[in-house]
């Protein structure tokens, strides 16, 4: 058992919580932020420099790094709070008619589904829903399930890229290619790829991609983003209209929309690039390594400790820092909040079509003492 990690140095971790719930919410490095906290006393001490001069070229030079990091152009790029943020970016200017449908899986994050839901049923449109196969260790099963819910008035499908509630990592490229044949577009919401994959979305293909930063890649929060592929650059808005750019610059592009939507905080924004150092100098293969033996331990560990199961094969190509477990039938909410009055564990417990799961997520502070700890702590309270 591993008390220590070589890494926990980097992070600050309040000491009367063992934090296994990094996909929910990262635990941002110290070093990133620093860098945050740098750029909000440069705003605070001279609001008006920052704001009117320094702020569209910070945005821009910020912009232009994850850009490089996701393998596509910063005009393809605008900066959003987070990807529910952008995944309403999308929904709220793309082009439906009566008549037309959009496909979903029934893995989808709720609160996607919930965005979708609203703009069908105001543009008098269909969602319909997906139903991925059971057990899921096969990518032509998966392209079967979402493509049989489509037909010749389908005109977008939404799919995570990694799955919220159920920690699976999809097909997206597979996805991407079949629905270029069968002439749909493809938006994925990907705020858990970030680090766990190489996203790169010159390969992928798809038409949209969505995702917070705050996950997996550990920028702080309010650092997402929105992607638009340049085909779909003509008719996309800011659901926020403002300025755009310092008058009297003229909005330009879509992005420039996007630059100044109000006066507000862009630290986090700023802060990406540090976070992708930050990243990239621990090393993505260490960070992956690391966390997914972590994850695969928690997985083979509450297995035998439970005799529950899996919703994927035992295979990376499926799942990496989270491990998604079925537990004994029970209350879900009540075993969440036991695990953490009792036994200072952040642990989500999610029900799953009337099943009862435990989602681990490691990261590189959590060390095999802190999955020890859980199924101790599950021992006595299941």
């Amino acid at each position: 058992m591993t008390t220590t990690s070589p890494f926990t140095h980097h992070f600050d971790i309040r000491s009367d919580t063992t934090y296994l719930n990094h996909g929910s919410f990262g635990i941002t490095p110290t070093c990133v932020k620093q860098v945050r906290d740098e750029w909000t006393r440069r705003l605070e001490e001279q609001p008006m420099d920052f704001l009117c001069r320094v702020q569209t070229d910070a945005i821009h030079d910020a912009k232009q790094r994850l850009a490089e990091f996701l393998n596509t152009a910063a005009s393809n790029l605008a900066f959003v709070d987070n990807a529910t943020w952008a995944m309403n970016v999308i929904a709220g200017c793309f082009p439906l008619s009566t008549g037309d449908n959009v496909v979903i899986t029934d893995h989808e994050y709720g609160a996607v589904t919930r965005v979708w839901q609203r703009t069908c049923e105001t543009k008098a449109t269909q969602l319909r829903t997906a139903t991925l196969p059971t057990y899921i260790h096969d990518v032509d099963e998966i392209l079967d399930s979402i493509f049989s819910a489509c037909d010749d008035n389908t005109r977008l499908i939404i799919v995570s890229h990694i799955t919220s509630a159920t920690a699976i990592t999809l097909p997206i490229k597979e996805i991407c290619e079949r629905a270029k044949r069968e002439g749909i577009l493809v938006c994925v919401d990907g705020p858990h790829a970030l680090a766990q994959l190489d996203v790169d979305l010159a390969q992928l293909g798809c038409d949209f991609y969505t995702a917070s930063c705050h996950k997996w890649l550990c920028a702080p929060l309010g650092s997402g983003f929105v992607y638009i592929a340049p085909e779909h650059h003509q008719w996309v808005q800011t659901p926020v209209l403002s300025w755009g750019l310092i008058p009297p610059t003229l909005p330009q592009t879509w992005d420039d929309e996007f630059v100044w939507v109000g006066t507000r905080n862009i630290a986090s924004y700023l802060s990406i690039p540090a976070a992708i150092e930050f990243m990239t100098e621990i090393g993505f293969d260490t960070f992956r390594d690391y966390t997914f033996n972590l994850s695969h331990t928690a997985r083979k560990t509450l297995l035998q400790e439970f005799s529950g199961a899996c919703l994927v094969a035992d295979d990376r190509q499926w799942y990496g820092t989270m491990a998604h477990v079925q537990l004994p039938d029970g209350d879900c909410e009540s075993l969440q909040r036991t695990l953490w009055e009792k036994h200072h564990l952040e642990v989500p417990i999610i029900e799953w079509q009337e099943k009862r799961y435990v989602r681990v997520s490691s990261h590189l502070y959590n060390t095999s003492a802190d999955l020890e700890q859980l199924v101790t702590a599950l021992k006595v309270e299941l």
